[in-house]
């Protein structure tokens, strides 16, 4: 679920601390700096669809571990995966990411589910500080592989 911050802007991890934007520039090699809607269609052109678990949810603040669970409504990402066989790998940003995933997408997924690689990755999110910028990148490197671009 996007922070307060990034709903407020309207923009997927619009935070200014948030490590995403600078994680794809580096791995793609795109300047940091483009605007937002440059960085969504170049990541779009390498390949990357980009999509929250949660739809909504009620939650204070932006902590993951506000959210109200009984509250939580997913995106249609099973409907997607469905539609679309060519993808093959789900990538999740954090914990709260992949638990959600497992607990409410997966279990309605049946055999498609293991046609998937799913690779749960350090947040990008500044509350997860204990991870360094660059370990984060060297984290996230797996996207290039999934992609063949490594």
């Amino acid at each position: 679920m996007p922070s307060a911050a990034s709903l407020a802007r309207g923009q997927y991890y619009g935070h200014p601390r948030n490590a995403f934007w600078r994680i794809m520039a580096r791995l793609f090699g795109w300047p940091a700096d483009l605007p937002y809607p440059e960085r969504r269609a170049a990541l779009t052109e390498c390949g990357v669809a980009l999509w929250d678990v949660i739809a909504r949810c009620a939650r204070e603040g932006s902590a993951d571990a506000a959210i109200d669970s009984a509250s939580v409504v997913v995106n249609p990402i099973a409907e997607l995966l469905g539609e679309q066989p060519g993808i093959r790998a789900v990538l999740f940003n954090g914990g709260m990411a992949a638990r959600e995933f497992h607990r409410r997408i997966g279990p309605v997924l049946g055999a498609r589910l293991v046609q998937l690689s799913l690779h749960q990755l350090p947040s990008t999110s500044p509350a997860m500080a204990r991870f360094t910028l660059e370990r984060k990148v060297e984290a996230w490197r797996i996207l290039l592989q999934l992609l063949g671009d490594d």
